[in-house]
């Protein structure tokens, strides 16, 4: 006798998709069996009008009616104490069998009595020959692994029949081991209840059978199994379902003595699957994984309830259900299978960096740059300009990157500036010698500069000429050489970084890898030039917008992660600035305070300024030729600017149009920022470097003209464009010749820096003891006495602090400062020494003024000379090439410590920072499957014009 079939059809409106129109499409598919069913139960889970009509209406033996948020487990066993039939068959809303699929499971079920249920073939809704599901096995560690999903149905997989288990929707049940094994697991939650039905019956003896012939149409509702990734939400909650379940089984399959074990380990494996998660770029899964391991840590309830039904029917063993699991080679194989080829055929090109010249371009600018700079080699510190050495030690180094006590003032504490870690990692480089690394930071600044223009250009162009084209003009800007030549660290590393933040950040959307490169070079760029904050807030911003408009927000939280890792680097400097009211002084350049040249607020700067030049002196030209016309020389900027306007007349307008944005960005920050004046070194403001700006400006230019060459001119102008490349290469290199030639000339700057800003005698002390105090008077030309406190041997590029050059504000220590200055070169307090020791202070230098000395300068020089000496517990050192020296010889306390609040303070921000900076470096991280999906998009970004190479 045909046994006698109870289906039950769970329903419940959820998701994007209508469920009225799937659930007709179900009920037609059920009345339309060759082997009707004998008795159908529809469940409703949810208050819809119109799925209850569809119910109504429909041949169903009654309807349930439920809540909505009552699980596809939870929802059978309302029906399950009324089953009538000998075996069940399990349905949704969603579940479409074809005529023949009821026939051909019953047939399976009646030919083999040893058969707990039988499982027909899922395939796509839409599309009947690609497969959902066909049997379902897992891990040793209980991973679920799917035996064949999302392949084409060709019938490579009909002959697989015994499994561990299968997908819950669609199955047929024996009534008789339904009731042995107690149904399904309500507290899996959507996920695994038909892997978990097969494991308890086979311990219960039986098997579990596949009926490839019989073929069931799935949805992905995510009414019964797990939903369709059709958005994030989806997405999310699929991997929660999964991941809760997992957690729930390992729970409840284990041993009992090893429980425990597994309980404790559910937050700890967390953790590590969130790293996991950064590394193959797959972020979202972060919180699907917390969520369900804080669910699994509570609902040992649950877990106790399925472990006593599984041991009620338990006959087997885990050994003889072993060779139905998937081995770790087998499983390697399954998912080792993804193509390197979009579906749609696109395969990216070969880079062609030593093919094209990209390696012969970066070898020829180290070649110059050993030529320009040749001094460089022999010198282990450098000096002038805005450069200083680095702390003598690495821990030096971080301690000064950290908030806390400051390495200037006489007990300043705040945060430091993210320039500062910046340092401390370059100078971590080289950990013998931290100083040598600015060295060979400035030998190989035109290489890299090189380098990191050439592949700029490759988001550009696929062309090589052009590409090199992009290498040339990115090395030869003249805000990288002015800066290389007048010493402006900051202002180097800027130009250094910001082709590289194009290059990823130009991607950004398209990949976790891609910001979090992008991530960590936008803190970079950041760090050394504040000022280029407005200008790159607006570029964020405007790609968020596009994202949403264009892309229907895709890559909208890739985009956002952007800025986490400079928000975090730079959120102690922008509290202290808030609660100071010293918002301008963010805009300040980091490291040495220093009013170098470089152009006025006036037209004639500005107009230099948009030639791409930040000094007076015309690049240099004016020194080289000091009598000879220089008009000319801001001209030599006119091919690039040409071809940058250009650009939106092209094919490619829109990339044109996206560098003139960039180009007017740029610009504008330069030219706001050239009448700026935050910080101050002794008694003179120091204005706002605008190479930066320029930099920027000039990235923009060039995108915009290798733009124009590489989609506006036609093929059969190819003459034509290798001639209008070679002219704006050409007249870069000549407006680059003084700043190339200037150390040869010895007109730069850049010196053979001193290893300390201090006498020897007090750097060889302060070598060995951070805390050791030196107050450095400086007459001023114009009249009274600089002052500032240095701790340890020498003042440093790292120790630097913008909340110390840009303070308007006297602070109790500013005043405390100027009293013992003023006491000190003044012959009427005798306490000033004793006071100076109580604060640690062990030295006294008088440092020579500016050069020339002027009268004011030199007679309060003699006039503190001589109050200096009169003090009976000041030993005169004698004179040095730093300045007169003086050494307190009374007992000397030791500085004091920064507070324990303070020091908390500083763990909990260095812990954060690191956290976040640590993300930033797992999303960046490349993996085989980052390096795939990256194979699949275009080199190039934007609609890219191809006529052949």
């Amino acid at each position: 006798m045909p046994p006698r079939v109870h289906a039950i059809l769970v329903v419940r409106p959820d998701g994007r998709t209508p469920a009225a129109f799937h659930l007709r499409r179900t009920l037609a598919a059920v009345a339309g069996q060759t082997r009707p069913v004998d008795v159908l139960t529809l469940v409703l889970c949810g208050a819809d009008a119109t799925l209850a009509e569809v119910a109504a209406s429909s041949t169903a033996e009654s309807v349930v009616t439920a809540s909505a948020a009552t699980g596809f487990a939870a929802a059978v066993a309302l029906v399950a104490p009324r089953l009538d039939g000998d075996a069940v068959w399990l349905l949704a809303q969603d579940t479409a069998p074809e005529p023949e699929a009821l026939s051909r499971l019953t047939g399976s079920l009646e030919l083999s009595p040893s058969v707990a249920f039988v499982a027909p073939k899922l395939v796509r809704w839409d599309d009947r020959t690609e497969i959902v599901s066909l049997g379902v096995t897992m891990t040793g560690f209980g991973r679920t692994v799917e035996l064949a999903d999302g392949e084409l149905d060709q019938g490579q997989h009909d002959g697989r029949e015994d499994v561990m288990g299968a997908d819950v929707r669609g199955i047929l049940v024996r009534a008789d081991a339904w009731r042995e094994v107690g149904g399904l697991d309500r507290a899996l939650d959507g996920a695994d209840e038909g892997l978990d039905l097969g494991v308890r019956a086979r311990f219960a003896g039986a098997r579990v059978s596949l009926v490839p012939g019989a073929l069931v149409a799935v949805a992905g509702d995510g009414v019964a199994g797990p939903p369709a990734d059709l958005s994030a939400q989806r997405r999310r909650r699929r991997a929660y379902s999964s991941r809760a379940a997992q957690l729930h089984r390992r729970l409840v399959y284990a041993p009992l003595p090893a429980v425990p074990l597994h309980w404790l380990s559910i937050l700890p494996l967390a953790l590590w699957r969130s790293i996991l998660a950064l590394v193959r770029k797959e972020p979202g899964l972060i919180g699907p994984e917390w969520a369900a391991s804080v669910v699994a840590l509570v609902r040992l309830g649950a877990v106790a309830r399925a472990r006593r039904r599984l041991s009620r029917s338990r006959k087997a063993t885990w050994a003889q259900l072993a060779p139905l699991r998937i081995g770790w080679s087998e499983l390697r194989e399954s998912l080792d299978d993804e193509p390197d080829e979009a579906p749609g055929g696109y395969r990216r090109g070969e880079l062609r960096f030593f093919s094209g010249g990209g390696a012969w371009l970066v070898l020829a600018a180290l070649v110059v740059s050993i030529a320009a700079f040749p001094a460089l080699l022999a010198w282990s510190v450098l000096g002038g300009g805005a450069l200083q050495p680095l702390g003598s030690t690495v821990a030096q180094l971080w301690a000064d990157a950290a908030y806390g006590q400051r390495a200037l003032g006489i007990d300043t504490i705040g945060p430091a500036d993210p320039f500062a870690a910046l340092m401390a990692l370059l100078g971590s480089l080289s950990p013998w010698e931290p100083s040598r690394a600015i060295v060979v930071l400035w030998v190989l600044a035109l290489p890299l500069s090189a380098l990191g223009g050439w592949f700029a250009a490759t988001r550009v162009t696929e062309r090589s000429g052009l590409r090199l084209t992009g290498g040339i003009v990115w090395a030869l800007a003249p805000t990288l050489l002015m800066a290389l030549t007048q010493g402006r660290p900051p202002a180097v590393i800027t130009h250094l970084m910001l082709p590289w933040l194009f290059y990823a950040g130009s991607v950004a959307h398209r990949s976790w890898a891609g910001a979090g490169a992008a991530s960590l070079l936008l803190a970079a760029v950041l760090a050394c030039a504040p000022s280029l904050a407005p200008a790159l807030g607006v570029l964020w911003a405007a790609a968020i917008v596009l994202a949403i408009v264009l892309r229907a927000g895709f890559g909208v939280a890739r985009l956002v992660w952007t800025v986490i890792p400079s928000l975090a680097l730079a959120a102690p400097l922008l509290w202290h600035a808030s609660a100071h009211r010293d918002l301008w002084g963010l805009l300040a350049d980091p490291g040495v305070p220093w009013a170098g040249p470089q152009v006025g607020p006036d037209p004639a700067g500005r107009a230099l300024l948009a030639a791409g030049i930040p000094t007076p002196d015309l690049a240099g030209w004016t020194v080289l030729l000091p009598q000879g016309p220089t008009w000319w020389v801001p001209l030599l900027s006119a091919p690039l600017a040409l071809l940058a306007l250009i650009a939106p007349l092209t094919q490619r307008w829109a990339a044109g149009i996206a560098m003139l944005v960039v180009t007017a960005l740029g610009l504008a920050t330069a030219f706001a920022v050239v009448g700026i004046q935050v910080s101050f070194s002794e008694s003179a403001s120091v204005p706002v470097w605008p190479g930066t700006g320029l930099s920027l400006a000039w990235l923009g230019a060039l995108g915009g003209a290798l733009v124009a060459l590489d989609a506006g001119l036609a093929p059969r102008l190819r003459f034509a464009r290798i001639l209008a490349a070679t002219a704006v290469c050409v007249a870069i290199a000549v407006l680059a010749v003084p700043a190339l030639t200037s150390m040869a000339r010895g007109v730069a700057l850049v010196t053979n820096g001193p290893v300390s800003t201090l006498p020897a005698y007090v750097a060889a002390e302060g070598h060995q003891d951070q805390d050791v105090g030196t107050m450095v008077l400086t007459p001023q030309n114009a009249g009274g006495v600089s002052s500032v406190v240095v701790w340890g041997g020498s003042e440093t590029l790292d120790g630097q602090a913008t909340i110390i050059a840009t303070s308007t504000t006297p602070t109790p220590q500013d005043v405390e400062v100027a009293e013992l200055t003023a006491d000190l070169v003044a012959s009427s307090a005798d306490d000033v020494v004793a006071r100076l020791a109580g604060r640690g202070i062990r030295f006294v230098l008088l440092a020579p003024a500016a050069a020339p000395e002027s009268d004011a300068s030199r007679a309060m020089r003699l006039s503190a000379s001589t109050s200096l000496n009169q003090r009976k517990a000041l030993d005169a050192v004698g004179d040095t090439a730093k300045g007169t020296l003086w050494r307190v010889t009374t007992a000397v306390a030791a500085r004091p410590e920064a507070g324990t609040g303070i020091q908390t303070i500083a763990r909990l921000i260095a812990v954060v920072q690191l956290v976040v900076v640590g993300i930033a470096l797992l999303l960046a991280l490349p993996t085989a499957a980052s390096r795939r999906a990256a194979r699949r998009t275009p080199r190039v970004v934007g609609p890219y014009w191809r006529e052949g190479r």
